[in-house]
C-alpha cells in the first residue's frame, strides 16, 4: 500500500505498538531481552538493509525497515519499563531536533543549497553543545565509513582540499612513502602507518568525485565472489591442480557472464586478483 493516507500509516505503527507490548508481555524470548541482548542484532538488521540496498531489492528494503522499527520500539519499550523515556518522548526529541535543525523550513533563515545545509546543521550541534564536529561519529563505526564521515564533516567548516587534483597529489604523495617504506623494510608498525594513510586519502578522494566508498568496495567484494565462485563451480579439477593460467581463464569467462547478472552487472573494473595479469 504504497499510498497508504496519514491516517493508515498511524494505525500501522500504532498497530506495531500494540504487538509489542503484547510480545513483551506474553512471549518468554520477548521478555528476556535487554538493550545490551538487542544492540548486535540490530547492527546486523542494519547490514541486512544496507545488503536490499546495494542489491536494489525493494522489497528486502521493505522487510528491513521493518525490522529496525521493531528494533527502535522494542528499545522504547523496555527504557519505557526502567522508567527512562517512551516511543513519544524519543519522537518528540526528533521532530524538536529536526525543527531546530532546519531554520530555512522553520524560521526564516535563507540557504542557497543543501550543502549550505549541512554547514549550518554541523553549527548548530555544536551550539548545542557538542564538543566537537566528530563527536556524532561513532567509535565502533568500521574504519572506512568512519574515515568518510569524520572527513565529511570537517569539510563543512573548509577543512579539506580545494580541488580534487589536490586530493588525488595527496594519494600520490602517500603512496611514495608507503612504497619507500617496504623498500627499505621499515618496521611493520611504520608501513601499516602509511598503508592506513594511503586508504584514508583515498577515501577522502572517493568523497571528492562523488562516490561512497564503502559501497564501491562492496560491490568490488561481490564481483570477486561471484567470479572466484564461478571459477570453483567451473573447474575442471581440483584448484590445488590446475595452473594460475588456468583459474585466469576461468575468470575471464566469468567477467563476460557477469554482464548477463542484472544484480551486479559487470562495470569492466575488477579487483585486483591474486594470480596476476
Amino acid at each position: 500500500m504504497p499510498n497508504a493516507s496519514y491516517e493508515e500509516k498511524l494505525q500501522a505503527f500504532g498497530r506495531l505498538l500494540q504487538i509489542m507490548d503484547e510480545l513483551r508481555e506474553k512471549c518468554p524470548w520477548d521478555r528476556k531481552q535487554t538493550l545490551q541482548s538487542l544492540r548486535h542484532l540490530t547492527i546486523e538488521e542494519t547490514y541486512e538493509l544496507a545488503d536490499a540496498i546495494l542489491s536494489n531489492d525493494l522489497n528486502g528494503v521493505r522487510e528491513e525497515i521493518g525490522d529496525l522499527m521493531l528494533h527502535m520500539v522494542f528499545y522504547a519499550k523496555i527504557a519505557s519499563e526502567q522508567g527512562a523515556f517512551d516511543i513519544a518522548d524519543a519522537l518528540h526529541a526528533l521532530c524538536d531536533k529536526l525543527i531546530a535543525r532546519h531554520p530555512h523550513i522553520y524560521g526564516d533563515v535563507q540557504v542557497a543549497d543543501d550543502e549550505e545545509v549541512k554547514r549550518n546543521w554541523e553549527q548548530l550541534k555544536l551550539r548545542e553543545g557538542k564538543r566537537s564536529l566528530l563527536s556524532g561519529v561513532p567509535n565502533s563505526l568500521p574504519a572506512m565509513v568512519k574515515a568518510f564521515r569524520m572527513q565529511e564533516k570537517v569539510s563543512q567548516i573548509g577543512f579539506e582540499w580545494d580541488n580534487t587534483e589536490q586530493a588525488w597529489e595527496k594519494i600520490q604523495e602517500e603512496l611514495a612513502e608507503l612504497q619507500y617504506n617496504i623498500q627499505n623494510n621499515a618496521p611493520p608498525s611504520e608501513t601499516e602507518d602509511e598503508l592506513g594513510d594511503v586508504l584514508f586519502t583515498l577515501v577522502n578522494f572517493a568523497r571528492f568525485i562523488g562516490i561512497e566508498p564503502e559501497a564501491a568496495l562492496e560491490r568490488a567484494n561481490r564481483k570477486f565472489k561471484y567470479r572466484f565462485e564461478y571459477i570453483e563451480a567451473h573447474a575442471p579439477r581440483p584448484l590445488a591442480e590446475m595452473t594460475p593460467a588456468e583459474m585466469d581463464a576461468l575468470w575471464d569467462e566469468a567477467k563476460r557472464t557477469e554482464k548477463k547478472r542484472s544484480a551486479a552487472p559487470d562495470d569492466g573494473n575488477a579487483p585486483a586478483r591474486p594470480l596476476g595479469e
